[in-house]
């Protein structure tokens, strides 16, 4: 398993470049997770350290996660999560070029349980969910174009059923359509950076994620 990749840490919170393969929060069937990842590491440093889960990012996607070391800092990143005052950035690798060089997607996406994955709908019904993000092409190598994301929804696996309903699977995603291998368990998504405004200070912050160390991500602009 590869070892805990820390961006960033302070007394409130910790913030750690996922890799992908694993899942975010601790579960009594996986032996290892970021969790536990950043657990162990905070056992170093005091005997019962608090934990707390800001945000997630599904096991085959690599990135930026904050992890909280207080109660109120939790409590904190929720409120900006949930109000939208949080920017997420991402990269993704797609074989096919886009028809656009830059573009807004928004759909109605409806979250299927049964297949564990997310589908576009044409039409809002009871089920469905508003999704939107935009994109911009900033690059491209031998295995494809790279696309920066920026969603404005947070809905569950929005990025990957959006571009695929485009047409354009991200690499590796034989789930939602990509016929090009990849590595096991990761898909070419990354989450590239975060940024958000301090509610005290006002202040920007913004960390950002080393990319995966393959030639995959070997690109000229980044």
């Amino acid at each position: 398993m590869p070892e805990l990749d820390v961006i960033h840490e302070n007394k409130d919170f910790i913030v750690v470049n996922k890799a992908a393969g694993l899942i975010s929060e601790k579960s009594p069937y996986e032996a290892v997770t970021v969790e536990t990842q950043v657990f162990n590491h905070l056992l170093k440093q005091q005997r019962k350290p608090y934990l707390g889960i800001i945000h997630r990012l599904d096991r085959v996607t690599s990135g930026v996660l904050i992890l909280a070391k207080k109660k109120s800092i939790l409590v904190e990143f929720n409120n900006l999560f949930s109000s939208r005052k949080v920017q997420k950035t991402y990269l993704a690798i797609v074989k096919n070029k886009p028809a656009k060089n830059k573009g807004k997607l928004v759909n109605f996406l409806v979250k299927n349980n049964l297949e564990k994955r997310a589908d576009i709908v044409p039409t809002k019904s009871k089920d469905s969910l508003n999704c939107s993000l935009s994109y911009v092409v900033i690059d491209k190598n031998d295995f494809g174009y790279l696309l920066e994301i920026k969603p404005k929804t947070g809905r569950f696996h929005q990025i990957r059923a959006q571009l695929a309903n485009l047409g354009l699977p991200i690499i590796g995603d034989e789930k939602y359509g990509s016929d090009q291998k990849y590595l096991p368990l990761s898909i070419c998504l990354h989450a590239w950076k975060i940024t958000y405004e301090n509610s005290s200070s006002k202040e920007s912050h913004t960390f950002e994620a080393p990319l995966p160390n393959n030639d995959f991500w070997t690109f000229k602009s980044i």
